[in-house]
């Protein structure tokens, strides 16, 4: 097996429990805002410290960063937290397997923002995939119970904090990858790590601010939580870290492509970890989706 092959699995892998401790957190002992703030404290120092080190003993010049970066880092910033906060609020609404499905509409979503903000053509496969996530988003949205009609389903509370995740998502791509062709280095490596560092960061600044203006109590519960909470930190910073990884080995094409295969781990977390039922419309909704993120791959 080639080496991004494995790189890729094990960032989806290390991308899924880190969702994993934010829904048991969430619903445990913290907010969805809490949990999310948590993957950030738990992070940011640590990759600052290794990228200080590194450059220190390397003696790679620091790249200067500037106000364009910024601009495009904390757009990118502000959309992913806004992101795992719906995500996180959507593990409330439905069974995580179909959070982590929804989540990864991202890739649809960023498809059809550049086809009708950017007139970025899109071939017959990849317009057929995505007809077929469309339906995959109806099949989704449907709540178990049952609902109305389908535009009453996309409009409910999951199927909103999903689209939404997954639209921020994609912002939040364009955003990073917007910061890092900002960073004057050859080293894709080093542009990325600056990247990473610089916008967790500043996410971590950014919500200790805001919790500490908004919800002072939920400050205290991460840091009670810290023995739990330290973990989301640290699976954020392996799946990151292999994801720019397998980017650095392997066309991101391919990459994403391997990385769908977080929809099997989510699964297997939603029925044996959480104990919860996925309905068979589900499974076929999140098949289909899957199916259809990996055909728009291969037609760009």
């Amino acid at each position: 097996m080639s080496l991004w092959i494995l790189v890729s699995v094990c960032a989806a892998f290390f991308q899924t429990l880190r969702f994993m401790l934010q829904k048991w957190l969430s619903t445990a002992r913290l907010s969805a805002a809490g949990a999310t703030f948590a993957r950030f404290l738990y992070s940011a120092p640590l990759l600052l410290l290794v990228l200080v080190a590194w450059f220190g003993w390397t003696g790679h010049t620091v790249p200067a960063l500037t106000g364009r970066f910024w601009l495009f880092a904390l757009a990118g910033g502000a959309g992913q937290i806004f992101a795992t906060i719906f995500v996180v609020l959507l593990f409330k609404q439905r069974n995580f397997a179909v959070g982590i499905t929804f989540k990864n509409a991202e890739v649809l979503l960023t498809a059809i923002m550049g086809l009708f903000v950017l007139g970025d053509v899109v071939s017959p496969l990849g317009f057929f995939a995505i007809i077929l996530g469309v339906i995959a988003i109806f099949l989704l949205s449907k709540p178990p119970e049952g609902g109305g009609k389908w535009w009453q389903n996309l409009t409910n509370r999951a199927a909103a904090l999903g689209l939404g995740a997954g639209l921020l998502f994609a912002i939040s791509s364009v955003g990073y990858r917007g910061a890092s062709l900002q960073i004057d280095d050859p080293a894709p490596v080093v542009r990325a790590a600056v990247t990473l560092s610089a916008v967790t960061l500043s996410q971590m600044v950014a919500m200790a601010l805001w919790l500490f203006w908004k919800d002072r109590r939920e400050l205290a519960a991460v840091w009670a939580a810290r023995r739990s909470a330290v973990w989301i930190g640290l699976t954020s910073i392996v799946g990151s870290f292999c994801w720019f990884l397998a980017f650095t080995l392997q066309t991101a094409a391919y990459v994403k492509a391997v990385g769908q295969v977080e929809l099997v781990f989510s699964l297997i977390a939603s029925v044996l970890f959480f104990r919860e039922t996925v309905t068979k419309r589900e499974l076929s909704g999140i098949a289909m989706l899957g199916l259809s993120i990996l055909l728009l791959i291969l037609a760009i």
